[in-house]
């Protein structure tokens, strides 16, 4: 059986096509070279454990590795001290076969709960004598370190790392200790109860920056897709195909590798797409996109379940979907830091963004979809509308504008402008939502979303559609609006394009108009 793209799990070099991580494991043995204590803290499935194993074997020659995960301890093994050292001496065992015979018998006590005494302090004697006779130099590795923080135990036994790592100039000591999972340690107080102030302790202020981007770059996809291309022989333009995925994901790993698997096991044999060749185009990519979508996933559970957690970041997230509202990245609003954490946003030149546009598509179908949203008049309206818009298994856009203006002057019109401003282009959404559900998605385009200015990009049935949902801000910015679409367009290689402008004026005229800007043919709804 050949290689696979993997969603689950770390991936495997014989089993999985994967991108070259040699430069990032370069980037992270010269930290290890310089003894450094770090975290790897990563929004979930973004690759962390892949990271440690291939690091693990990267640095074997060099340095005794010992890694270890958290998650398999089992969270009764943090209850107590004396369970947490058993737990963590039995997976020591278990890590490597390299341990002395002096170090194994006191570790062999301390897992068959045996030793006089049970201690973190007994324990991490035994592990600075092991690292005075060791003939390399140890590396500790742990993953999914945050599966247990709410718990004592586990932040004495930070607290004890810490200590011994400052120190490792008197006594010896771990060259290198390495800690991944989706908190930092710097920020793992988040998962404790705010009255519990016993527990803030030392731990926070001792791991180094870990800057390195996990995310793939387009250069990154390509080099993955090479090798299945040398395998498979599928005739794609491996370099489009990449950028596509990029544009996409933003480098998500999870999401690249779905996306590709998607097009790999599922798409070719479909009506549309009856082999290989077919599911590696732009088309076919936009159908995986379609399908991740419907899919469910821990990922996309977990990412819905932070909403409810944190009401702070379910605010910010709803400002940047439907208000096109400029953030500015500040590191110390604890509510962005969450935001960025847990992988919703990005930094982008100053300012938060939505991470990919699978999140952000995902996100906005989750606040369209709301039991409170679908029993709305418009999102009703929609419903019962939908068979006219589809015709021959296409979507007649010009149509739907002429609907939405009809039906959104007649419910809306006697509002005020703060009200088109904080809900227009949302409204609007809520009304395509239901029309183009099953069969088509949307996304905002990331370098024109402001307050003036959103570009929404349709794709439905294999066929895209780009529509400008802007403010009327007089006649001289309106034109200039066209252009802008119209140069838009020639990016897309789209001859056709839509606008739909809410305008405040008391004497506007509302309805929908065809006009012709360069070669493009604009339709045009004045709202």
């Amino acid at each position: 059986m050949g290689k696979t793209f993997n969603i689950n799990g770390d991936c495997k070099p014989g089993l999985h096509y994967m991108v070259d991580l040699h430069g990032r494991l370069d980037i992270i043995r010269s930290m290890v070279d310089q003894g450094q204590y770090f975290t790897i803290n990563r929004a979930r499935q973004y690759g962390k454990t892949t990271i440690l194993r291939s690091l693990d074997r990267f640095l074997k020659n060099d340095y005794l590795v010992i890694s270890m995960d958290f998650q398999v301890m089992g969270h009764a093994c943090f209850e107590s001290e004396s369970l947490f050292v058993s737990a963590f001496s039995a997976e020591l065992l278990d890590s490597t076969e390299a341990i002395p015979d002096e170090i194994k018998n006191h570790l062999c006590t301390f897992a068959e709960g045996c030793a006089r005494q049970i201690t973190l302090f007994s324990l991490f004697k035994v592990l600075s004598r092991w690292c005075g006779i060791s003939q390399k130099r140890i590396v500790l590795l742990v993953d999914e370190v945050d599966s247990a923080t709410s718990n004592q135990v586990f932040l004495d036994f930070l607290a004890q790392l810490r200590g011994y790592y400052i120190n490792r100039d008197r006594k010896p000591a771990f060259q290198s200790v390495i800690l991944a999972g989706v908190y930092d340690v710097r920020n793992i107080r988040r998962k404790i109860r705010p009255e519990e102030d016993h527990k803030f302790n030392s731990p926070w202020n001792i791991a180094a920056d870990f800057p390195m981007n996990m995310s793939f770059s387009a250069e990154d996809i390509a080099g993955m897709l090479e090798s299945y291309e040398n395998d498979h022989h599928t005739g794609m333009n491996i370099q489009n195909m990449a950028r596509l995925l990029f544009d996409f994901t933003s480098g998500y790993p999870v999401l690249v590798s779905w996306l590709c698997k998607l097009m790999d096991e599922r798409i070719p044999g479909s009506t549309h797409f009856p082999d290989k060749t077919s599911a590696w185009t732009k088309q076919g990519c936009l159908e995986a996109v379609k399908i991740l979508l419907e899919e469910k996933s821990p990922l996309f559970e977990s990412l819905t379940g932070k909403l409810s957690d944190y009401p702070e970041l379910k605010k910010i997230i709803h400002l940047l979907l439907f208000q096109g509202q400029r953030i500015a990245y500040n590191p110390d609003d604890p509510a962005i830091d969450a935001a960025i954490m847990f992988g919703f946003v990005k930094v982008s030149n100053g300012s938060v963004a939505v991470s990919n546009r699978i999140f952000e598509t995902r996100l906005y179908n989750m606040f369209l979809t709301l039991p409170e949203i679908q029993s709305t008049d418009l999102y009703q309206a929609a419903c019962r509308d939908k068979i006219q818009f589809i015709q021959n298994g296409r979507l007649d856009m010009k149509r739907i504008l002429e609907k939405f203006v009809i039906f959104f002057d007649d419910a809306y019109g006697d509002k005020g402008e703060k009200f088109y401003e904080e809900d227009g282009r949302r409204y609007f959404m809520l009304y395509l939502r239901p029309i183009i559900n099953g069969s088509g998605n949307y996304y905002i385009e990331a370098q024109t979303r402001n307050m003036e200015r959103t570009d929404l990009i349709i794709d439905y049935n294999r066929e895209q559609f780009i529509i400008e949902l802007k403010l009327w801000r007089g006649e001289k910015r309106h034109r200039e609006g066209e252009m802008q679409l119209a140069d838009y367009l020639d990016h897309y290689h789209m001859t056709k394009g839509y606008m739909i402008c809410f305008n405040f004026n008391r004497k506007k005229k509302t309805g929908v108009k065809e006009v012709f800007v360069k070669d493009k043919l604009l339709v045009e709804a004045i709202v």
